[in-house]
């Protein structure tokens, strides 16, 4: 168990340190640089070669992972197991790539009034889509073998760096957008070199296939395997891709652009839950093997509370200082305010169902978890259809908000049916309740001097009056126990 505390320290260092470089470089740095065509491009040629890979995997990262137990021994190579995991794919991206190549005219056709932008890429999407490929391979292999840090360490914050420092090249006119767009793609074919030296380093780059490989887990189970893993994570990729795919075909790469920045500022909401998800998921696990579902229950709760408590703050925080957020990119970019403000709303109702969706997947039930996903990817394109024409890149983010709300009453409504266990208490409308108050008296706050001034005035008057609330109403009882342990 030591190489797994060890690399899972390293992990969590790596993760917070990559969440925040992410959220400067993506959300401050890139904005002021690109205009929002150019990101649009960018934005949509990554997840062009998401879904490219994806379907090309065939599930097979989640497969090597699941199984490689199986195939354990390093003495001959784990029975030929990283040929297996990688051939497989590599068929099916050869299928992909004559697929992709020949559907040229159709998609290029849904881009009809930025084709003279992606054209010149359309077959870089190829190669990206080729190196993301062997990169989640690769680390899934890695992941199998406990080293984790090393591939997370070049995921979170080599690659974004590097993309930073291209970014700066192209500021200073030291490259050309075309050169940074190759630039871009380039950095992660390097990912895929570094990965593979790692492999070497540490004894594990086994090329040789061995027919032994075929007979330690029937190729037919992997396949069925791989396939409802692929169902799974298509899902969760069209739910975070699909909106900008979506805007940058049906209005323009630029309001892509546009859209996807105001989605990377959204994403800050999302931080504190992703966090505590990674803390929630073995726990809600162990409650299931013990059968202690009372304590679910109470751990339900309290994470709803906790969520429902700081979702609020950092809702109400980005929201009453987007001005201050914008004022640091170009002026174009303040078109997704009201995208940002929806999106908040999206993520915030999400943070109060509390971890419903990982009590169902680590239930007996947890098949349910894919009806839910492919259910939520399937209305947000219907929804998207519906409301991009008439409302724009506003009409995504709309889609983004019906479609999380229905889908998280739905899947709380079945935990509900299915277990008992609801996340509801009286102290989550009293913590809305202080939230709007304490909005109400950051809002009022008048416009002082500068973006700047202004940003520090309304964040004071929100933190103390907030927090003032939320102290003397008693609505957290964790908030009110730390308060006791600071001024002892």
């Amino acid at each position: 168990m030591g190489i797994v505390r060890r690399q899972g320290l390293r992990n969590t260092v790596i993760s917070y340190l990559g969440l925040a470089l992410g959220f400067v470089s993506t959300t401050l740095v890139l904005p002021r640089f690109f205009a929002p065509s150019q990101l649009g491009l960018t934005l949509t040629l990554s997840a062009i070669a998401t879904l490219f890979a994806q379907l090309a995997a065939f599930g097979f990262a989640s497969v090597g992972i699941r199984f490689f137990p199986y195939f354990r021994n390093r003495e001959n190579g784990h029975h030929g197991f990283l040929p297996l995991l990688l051939g497989v794919p590599l068929l099916g991206f050869g299928v992909m790539t004559a697929l992709y190549l020949w559907g040229r005219p159709v998609v290029l056709g849904l881009y009809a009034h930025d084709a003279a932008l992606l054209g010149p890429y359309y077959v870089w999407g190829v190669v990206f889509a080729f190196f993301t490929l062997l990169y989640s391979l690769l680390d899934a292999y890695l992941k199998a073998l406990y080293h984790t840090a090393f591939s997370s360490f070049l995921q979170d914050i080599l690659l974004r760096l590097l993309i930073l420092g291209g970014a700066v090249l192209f500021a200073q006119g030291w490259l050309s957008f075309h050169g940074y767009v190759l630039w871009y793609i380039g950095a992660n074919g390097l990912l895929v070199l570094v990965l593979t030296g790692y492999l070497r380093r540490i004894g594990e780059l086994h090329w040789r296939p061995r027919r032994a490989v075929l007979a330690v887990r029937p190729v037919r189970e992997l396949l069925s395997v791989g396939g409802f893993t692929l169902l799974s994570s298509l899902a969760g990729s069209i739910i975070m891709y699909i909106d900008n795919l979506m805007v940058g075909s049906q209005v323009s790469l630029a309001a892509a652009g546009i859209y996807g920045i105001a989605f990377n500022i959204s994403t800050a909401l999302a931080i504190p839950a992703r966090s505590l998800n990674k803390i929630a998921f073995p726990l809600l696990a162990d409650y299931w093997k013990q059968q202690n579902l009372a304590g679910m229950a109470d751990f339900y709760r309290r994470t709803t509370r906790l969520n429902t408590l700081i979702g609020c703050f950092l809702a109400l925080g980005i929201g009453l200082n987007l001005d201050f957020i914008y004022s640091l990119m170009r002026t174009e970019f303040a078109e997704g305010t009201l995208v940002v403000l929806l999106l908040l709303g999206s993520r915030l109702f999400d943070g109060i169902t509390g971890v419903n969706g990982l009590i169902l997947v680590t239930s007996p039930r947890y098949r349910f978890d894919l009806v839910f996903n492919v259910s939520l990817s399937v209305l947000i394109v219907v929804l998207n259809l519906l409301l991009i024409p008439r409302l724009g890149m506003v009409g995504a983010a709309v889609a983004a908000v019906v479609a999380q709300v229905s889908i998280n009453l739905a899947r709380t409504w079945f935990v509900w049916h299915a277990f008992r266990m609801q996340p509801f208490t009286w102290r989550i409308p009293l913590v809305v309740l202080l939230a709007a108050v304490a909005g109400t008296a950051g809002w009022l706050v008048p416009a002082i001097g500068s973006p700047f001034l202004t940003m520090l005035a309304r964040s004071t008057v929100l933190t103390a009056v907030y927090g003032g609330l939320v102290l003397v109403t008693g609505t957290a009882p964790e908030a009110t126990a730390l308060l006791r342990r600071l001024r002892r």
